[in-house]
């Protein structure tokens, strides 16, 4: 279960921008997670769950997944399609001749803090 690893890497990346903004706890951070990153959503919650007790400024973080869909587009006859449902096949004109657009990302995308913190993050 690689999700735990990266709970790790999140976490101290939040840890890193609190000591660099003065900041004393964290509300709530939002992942941008793309559908075939390999990163499983259950596991990251649980692990998270975990994770954010060993951490002050973490314990009463809440962790937001938003999902990116998979787009996959096909150079031959310029369409896109569900990369989940069709894998590498268009389903437009059989073409193998595909590309994936988006749906792997691993990103946190948002940080939140409390009111009284907002005004020292420079």
């Amino acid at each position: 279960m690689h999700e735990l690893g990266v709970v790790f890497q999140i976490k101290k990346n939040l840890e890193e921008v609190a000591a660099d903004n003065n900041l004393k706890a964290i509300d709530k951070v939002t992942i941008s997670l793309g559908e075939v990153s390999t990163v499983i959503p259950e596991y990251l919650t649980d692990c998270w769950k975990w994770a954010r007790k060993k951490s002050e400024i973490l314990v009463n973080t809440e962790l937001v997944i938003e999902r990116i869909p998979a787009i996959t587009h096909c150079d031959d006859c310029g369409e896109n399609y569900e990369t989940v449902k069709y894998a590498k096949i268009c389903p437009h004109c059989g073409s193998e001749h595909t590309w994936l657009i988006q749906g792997n990302e691993f990103l946190i995308k948002e940080i939140e803090v409390p009111e009284q913190d907002e005004t020292m993050v420079g």
